[in-house]
C-alpha cells in the first residue's frame, strides 16, 4: 500500500490531509468493490476527483448491508452497532486493528496529554451488556494505558462508583467518566457531586432508557448534577476508526486525519457552506482498509475554523437520494 500508518497519523495542515485523503481515495476506489460500484453508480471516476469537494461519501447504511473492505487480509476483529431488536446492525469489519489503536490513543493525547495523568471510570452499561462494541475496545485499552488500579469499568454498581468518584476527586486525582447518557442521568440522580479534578464526558444515547432531550439541557443538567462547569463529549460511530471531542459546549474537534463537510439535504452530491445545517460526511483517513468517507445519518453544521456541531438525526423519511442504496 501506498500510504502507511505514519502518514495518516503525522499529518499536520489542511493541504498535507487533502493529498492523503485524495491518495485514500483512489486506493480505496481500486480495492473496495462496494465503494467503487457505488462511486460507478454516481458516473464517478476515479480521475475526475480533484479535491475534497468531489470526493463521494459511502452512505453509512451500507455498513449493514454489506461488506465493505478495501483489503484481504484475514478479519482480526468485527465491530458491531447496538440495535432496537428486530433492526438490522452495522458490522465494521477490521483487519488492521493497531490502525483503530493507532487512532484513539493519538488522538487522546492530542486532546486530553498523557494518559497516565487520568483515572479512567467507563460507566457503559448498554454496551458491556453485548460483544462487539469499538468503544468498549477502546474504553478497555485506555483503562489499560492509564496504569492506575482504580481505573475500570461499571455496570450498575453506582454506590461503589459514587463512594470511587467521590474519594478521587478529593484526593486531587485527575479523573476522567466516559458514560452513555442515560446511566451518567442515573448516577446524578443518586448523588448530586461538586467534583473539581473530574472530566465528564458523554458519548450520547439514551438506548431507550430516557426520553431524548436536546444537548444543551442534557448538558445543564449533567453539569448541575456533578458540579462542573462542562460537559465533554465524544463524536464516533461503529463505521469510523476515530472520534472527535467535544471539550464543552457542543463544539466538536477532528483529530488531524478527519474533518467533517456538510452536505446539502435536498442535494446529497453537493455541501453547504460554514454555519448552515445539513447531513454530516465524515473523511476518517484511519479507516484506509474499509472507507474513510462515509455520509452519516446525523445533522449538523461546520464553522470556519474546522470545528462542528452535531445538532441531530435524520428521519428515514427525510433522507433524498434513495436511489443511491440500490446497489
Amino acid at each position: 500500500m501506498l500510504i502507511s500508518s505514519h502518514d495518516i497519523f503525522t499529518i499536520s495542515n489542511q493541504k498535507q490531509f487533502e493529498k492523503i485523503a485524495l491518495k485514500v481515495f483512489r486506493f480505496q476506489y481500486d480495492n473496495n468493490k462496494v465503494y467503487r460500484e457505488f462511486c460507478e453508480l454516481l458516473k464517478v471516476d476515479k480521475g475526475s476527483v480533484k479535491s475534497l469537494q468531489h470526493l463521494p461519501f459511502l452512505p453509512i447504511q451500507f455498513f449493514k448491508s454489506h461488506e465493505v473492505l478495501s483489503s484481504n487480509d484475514a478479519i482480526q476483529e468485527t465491530f458491531t452497532s447496538s440495535g432496537t431488536t428486530g433492526m438490522s446492525t452495522s458490522k465494521h469489519l477490521i483487519t488492521d486493528v493497531t490502525l483503530y489503536e493507532e487512532s484513539y490513543r493519538n488522538a487522546f493525547s492530542e486532546f486530553y496529554g498523557n494518559i497516565e495523568d487520568y483515572v479512567i471510570l467507563a460507566l457503559l452499561p448498554s454496551y458491556l451488556e453485548r460483544s462487539g462494541s469499538s468503544l468498549i475496545y477502546m474504553a478497555e485499552d485506555l483503562i489499560a494505558l492509564s496504569n492506575h488500579p482504580d481505573s475500570g469499568f461499571y455496570l450498575h454498581n453506582y454506590d461503589e462508583l459514587i463512594t470511587k468518584l467521590i474519594e478521587l476527586d478529593a484526593s486531587g486525582q485527575n479523573v476522567l467518566l466516559i458514560g452513555v447518557t442515560y446511566a451518567l442521568l442515573d448516577l446524578m440522580e443518586q448523588q448530586k457531586f461538586q467534583l473539581k479534578n473530574t472530566i465528564i464526558m458523554e458519548t450520547g444515547g439514551m438506548k431507550g432508557k430516557r426520553k431524548e432531550i436536546i444537548r444543551e439541557e442534557l448538558h445543564k443538567i449533567l453539569c448541575n448534577g456533578f458540579g462542573v462547569s462542562s460537559i465533554h463529549s465524544e463524536y464516533g460511530m461503529t463505521e469510523l476508526l476515530s472520534q472527535a471531542y467535544s471539550l464543552g459546549n457542543g463544539i466538536f474537534e477532528c483529530p488531524n486525519w478527519m474533518t467533517v463537510l456538510i452536505r446539502d439535504t435536498e442535494d446529497a452530491l453537493s455541501h453547504v457552506e460554514n454555519g448552515k445545517t445539513g447531513g454530516i460526511n465524515v473523511i476518517d483517513l484511519a479507516n484506509i482498509n474499509s472507507c474513510s468517507f462515509i455520509a452519516t445519518q446525523d445533522l449538523g453544521k461546520k464553522y470556519p475554523n474546522n470545528s462542528f456541531e452535531v445538532l441531530g438525526r435524520f428521519d428515514n423519511s427525510d433522507i433524498r437520494g434513495c436511489n443511491l442504496m440500490v446497489l
